[in-house]
Order: C-alpha cells, then structure tokens, then sequence
C-alpha cells in the first residue's frame, strides 16, 4: 500500500489494508485496551462519513473513522519527515540560488493575462541536507505559481533532459542568480546531448496520441496543449542542430497563436507535427551533440556546491 494514501482523506481504504490506531479503545468498563494497535481492515464504508471495520491480531473489532487510524507502513515514516519547525527555522526559501521566468511570458506567447510562472533552484544547509530527515525535492507554492527544484534534483532532471528543466538553463528571463548558480549557467551545455531526441519525442508522441483520443471521445482538445507540443519538437530540433535550447519561438510566433487561438485546422496542426518529427528524425541522424550528457561534470559541480553550505 503506498504512503501517499494516508495523506487523501477522501480516498477509501480497500479492505486487507494494515492500520494503525490513533486513538485509544476502551472496553465497556472504561478501560484501555488498544492505543497505536496494528489491525486490518475487513470493511471499507462507501464514504468516509461512515467507519471502517478494523480486526485485531487477538480476533477482536473496533469501528473507526478515517481520522482514527493511519496506514501502518505511513505510521512508520512519520518520525522521519522533517518537523515544520524546523523548516520555518531555516526557511528553505531563503535559500534559492536561481530564479528565472518560463512558460509563455519566456516564450513570447503571452497575452494579458497570462500568468507569470517562476521556476528555479534552492541549495539547503548542508545540516538540514545529511540528517536525518532529508529535504524535499521541490518548493511549490502554486498560488504564486512558482516551484523551486532542490539542487540535486534539479541536475538529475537536467541530466535526463527534461525539457522544463532545460529551459530554465536558457531562458532570458533570468530574476535572480547566485555566483553558484552563475557558474552553473556557464557549463550549461554539459546537459545537452542525443537523449533530447528521445525525451522530447517520446513525450510529443504521447501528448499527441491523447489529443487525438479526446478528439475522437470528446469531440475537442486545448489548443493550447497543441501550440506548446508543436513548440516543443521546434525546440527539440534545434537542440539537436545548433546545441542550444531556444526559449524565445521567434519566427514561428504567428504560427503558434494560430494554433492556441483555433485559427488553424486540426489536420494542419497534425500535418506539421509529421513533418516536424521528421525534421526531429534528420537531426537527431546528423547531431554532432554526445550521446550522453556529461555526468561527472554535473557529479562535480553538486560536491563543490554541497560543500560551500558546510
């Protein structure tokens, strides 16, 4: 059973689900006979306004509300998630190194209101880093629409060339920039290699394949899930043809509002993504890019880094 169940309170538990209780049990004398007992549940209610029948290893039962138990394997990890306190004592947004822009304001597809969408990089305190709680991958705070990788995290996205990852590499729209990030910014190029083809591929294909599904289920799709595809194998040619990553869409601007606002055909739309692939398939044949990025640079760079927050 995964962990990420026990934070859904409006997921149902399936029966033969091993529970953890988190409150106390009396008999009818008013003893206590159960605190953090281990059960099973053999009854799942249909709602969670209603209780889940839970078995003892001892034969016996108890109703209980969601709110009552915990998933065992949950129950276990609980010490080890780093306390909010000591998170608000470092406040780990204090600690971002890079900031930059993306998305449509980056792209130069943006309109008025258009959010502004800001993605970067925090280095923690290496104290906070080697306990034993760890530190999570990301910062999000989806009201301002801005998410922070963790440094390492950050790298290893890059390293697989996660196209989201590489445009905060490239992007103009640079806010904010530590010397270590500025130094990473300098060897930004050891993250470009031939995996390009494939990431970028494989994710145009499958996004594709679900427009055409609610095309045939739905009768319609987001064009605006269209334009950015479409932008996505433009990207993905140059990569491979000039060895960097272009944010900025330029010359194919008009084309790819067209595309957002509904002004070109679906077939044009699908007619283009063949002939991109097939330009992508071209370059990825003729790339002078490595056919891997250069992982004992990016390996270098996170021990140096890690090392400065001692």
């Amino acid at each position: 059973m995964s962990e990420n169940l026990a934070f859904n309170p409006n997921l149902i538990l399936p029966v033969g689900t091993q529970v953890v209780t988190r409150v106390e049990i009396q008999d009818a004398a008013g003893e206590i006979v159960r605190r953090g007992t281990v059960g099973v549940i053999i009854k799942s209610p249909v709602d969670n306004s209603h209780a889940y029948r839970v078995q003892f290893p001892d034969g016996g039962e108890a109703s209980l509300r969601r709110s009552e138990l915990t998933i065992r394997s949950y129950w276990q990890q609980e010490g080890l998630q780093l306390p909010g306190a000591v998170l608000a004592d470092f406040d780990l947004y204090e600690c971002v190194i890079y900031r930059c822009i993306v998305g449509s304001r980056a792209y130069g597809l943006d309109h008025a209101n258009s959010d502004i969408d800001r993605r970067g990089i925090y280095l923690p305190p290496a104290d906070i880093q080697w306990s034993l709680y760890g530190i999570p991958e990301q910062l999000e705070n989806k009201e301002n629409e801005e998410c922070y990788w963790e440094l390492q995290k950050f790298l290893t996205l890059a390293l697989k060339a996660n196209p989201n990852v590489l445009e905060c590499l490239y992007t103009p729209g640079v806010e904010m920039v530590m010397p270590l990030a500025e130094e990473l910014l300098g060897i930004r190029s050891i993250f470009l290699s031939q995996l390009v083809y494939q990431t970028y591929n494989g994710y145009v294909m499958s996004q594709f394949k679900k427009l055409e599904q609610d095309i045939r289920t739905k009768g319609e799709f987001k064009w605006k899930h269209a334009m950015h595809l479409i932008r996505l194998l433009l990207s993905g040619i140059t990569v491979l043809q000039e060895g960097f990553v272009p944010v900025r869409v330029e010359e194919h601007r008009q084309q790819l509002l067209a595309i957002r606002n509904g002004e070109m055909p679906w077939e044009a739309v699908n007619a283009w993504r063949l002939s991109l692939h097939r330009q992508f398939d071209a370059a990825f044949a003729t790339t002078s890019l490595p056919e891997r990025p250069d992982y004992e640079k990016a390996n270098t760079f996170l021990i140096k880094a890690r090392r400065s927050r001692v």
